[in-house]
């Protein structure tokens, strides 16, 4: 492979940004020129290992963002790829990761190409999607986030790993303790890297760009564009390769975008039930968590297989809660923000906003659970009177042209656009399982004294029943989730609030439950997502 020239002015200055990276982001010109996109893989210097996996992944044709940006990538230079989410991101740096890190062996705690995602799903989704490809190559790929055991973790880098996926937070978690070192890595991936500057993680990306080799490369990857990420660009990347498909993220050809009026609160619950029945899967999104729990409650008992997904569930949970809508056990996904990206469902053609969002990049990344990879899909936010004029500018800012329509739960427009039915009226529960997922992370084993008797138990594990959301000590529930965490962790910590390890006994809707406590450490007093 080729390799790309040192860099003695990555880092000229650690000062903030000028006010004139802050001004409205605009795409940077390149002063080299770029390599031509390629109409097929064979036409990429990469391994035979790596072009024999993706024919017996079914993966034959790239996207557009691939064609375009794998040439450049596998060539070293720095790239800004710009692609709604399910465009083929994961792929388009991820095959220039694994065939520019083949051959080479890691030492323990010193991985050599690391990608950096803002959420727990996300990173299980590229982690996931790069297994089969770096197995090819007899790359060693391990995962590091937050709500999971820091001890295990903390192990696989021990035994040593060429391509690591990580959250921000917990990196740095790892970084500060000693059990992580990044001399060594040639390749920096910034993966969503919208939503982390938005979460408040640039200090943290910063911390850990900077200790990455300074002539390495650095690829950075987003479904928008806003000055926040401009900061990134400015900052890390050198002349980098400028590639941008869908300027609005959302607004395409297979994807249709309905805005659907109701008049109260009464008639929105009535059609949220009759879309959420409907023949096939379909997420619904909501503001908090407790709503997302009472609607799931409320679909359960009348025959609509739902389970809730939001920041207050362990992550083992959520794992199961993600294998149990993928695999048909339920139908229904009633899910906060937390579910708004890295998630990847496949055939899943419906997305509502039961509330709408409040933030347009909100709005498209909750529609970009659907139409992904070429396939179709429709996004419908339903709206009551007092939230005309919000949704309005939602819509224009987002680029999107809705087609609007006025509805009650009876009406056969609801049917036509949504496949609306009524539920079946019989109660229903979902088994809880424990997901067999390979994207699930193995929960800790402890002993745990009860009653004079020492037991085995699994943090986070499936002690569990369906029924009625029960959540013991928690405190906030009803706070928004915008993604589920604070600034100073990943997506999914909890509230924002952090404790130690509890293996309680909780019931939630659904039936993807497990212990009432999250995963978490605590050193010098601070909670670590």
């Amino acid at each position: 492979m080729s390799r790309r020239p040192q860099k003695s002015n990555r880092r000229a200055s650690s000062s903030p940004p000028s006010a004139s990276s802050l001004r409205e982001f605009r795409l940077p010109e390149s002063t080299t020129p770029a390599l031509p996109a390629v109409e097929d893989f064979a036409g990429l210097d990469m391994p035979a290992a790596l072009l024999k996996t993706l024919t017996t992944q079914g993966v034959t044709t790239p996207f557009p963002i691939q064609a375009a940006t794998l040439p450049n990538a596998l060539a070293g230079r720095d790239l800004l790829g710009r692609g709604r989410t399910g465009s083929g991101k994961t792929l388009a740096f991820g095959l220039a990761l694994l065939a520019r890190t083949a051959g080479r062996r890691a030492q323990p705690k010193a991985p050599l190409a690391l990608v950096l995602v803002p959420t727990r799903e996300l990173a299980q989704q590229v982690a996931a999607a790069l297994t089969p490809y770096a197995t090819a190559v007899n790359l060693r790929l391990a995962t590091v986030v937050g709500g999971l055991s820091i001890t295990r973790q903390a192990g696989a880098l021990r035994r040593g790993a060429e391509v690591l996926v990580a959250s921000p937070g917990r990196l740095n978690d790892l970084v500060e303790r000693g059990d992580c070192v990044l001399d060594n890595v040639r390749i920096t991936v910034l993966d969503e890297a919208d939503q982390m500057a938005d979460m408040g993680f640039l200090p943290q990306i910063t911390r850990l760009i900077q200790q990455v080799r300074p002539d390495g490369q650095r690829m950075l990857f987003s479904a928008t564009l806003d000055r926040n990420v401009d900061v990134l660009v400015q900052r890390f990347l050198n002349d980098p390769v400028v590639h941008s498909v869908d300027p609005s993220a959302g607004a395409v050809t297979t994807m249709e975008h309905h805005v659907l009026h109701v008049q109260d609160e009464t008639e929105k619950k009535a059609v949220t039930t009759r879309i959420a029945a409907r023949d096939g899967r379909v997420i619904l999104f909501l503001d908090t968590k407790r709503s997302a729990d009472r609607l799931a409650k409320r679909l359960l008992a009348v025959g609509v297989r739902a389970a809730a997904l939001h920041g207050g569930r362990s992550q083992p949970q959520r794992n199961r809660t993600l294998e149990q809508f993928k695999n048909g056990q339920v139908n229904a996904l009633v899910a906060t923000n937390v579910a708004a990206r890295g998630i990847h469902i496949d055939d899943l053609d419906l997305v509502v906003n039961v509330d709408p969002p409040t933030d347009h990049k909100d709005y498209l990344h909750r529609g970009g659970r659907t139409a992904r990879a070429g396939g179709s899909g429709s996004v419908v936010t339903l709206v009551l009177p007092a939230q005309k004029r919000d949704v309005t500018r939602l819509m224009s800012d987002a680029g999107i042209r809705p087609r609007t329509a006025r509805v009650t739960s009876s009406d056969a427009a609801l049917a036509t656009i949504t496949g609306a039915r009524e539920p079946s009226g019989v109660a229903v529960t979902i088994e809880v399982t424990q997901s067999a997922s390979p994207t699930a992370f193995p929960p800790d084993r402890k002993t745990v004294k009860s009653g004079g008797r020492s037991r085995r138990s699994r943090n986070g594990g499936a002690r569990a029943a369906t029924g009625t959301a029960t959540r013991r000590g928690r405190r906030g529930s009803d706070r928004r989730d915008a993604a589920g965490a604070s600034a100073s962790g990943d997506t999914s910590a909890t509230g924002g609030r952090g404790s130690a390890d509890r293996a309680g006994s909780s019931r939630a809707t659904g039936g993807a439950l497990g212990s009432g406590g999250r995963s978490s450490d605590r050193r010098g007093g601070r909670c670590t997502p």
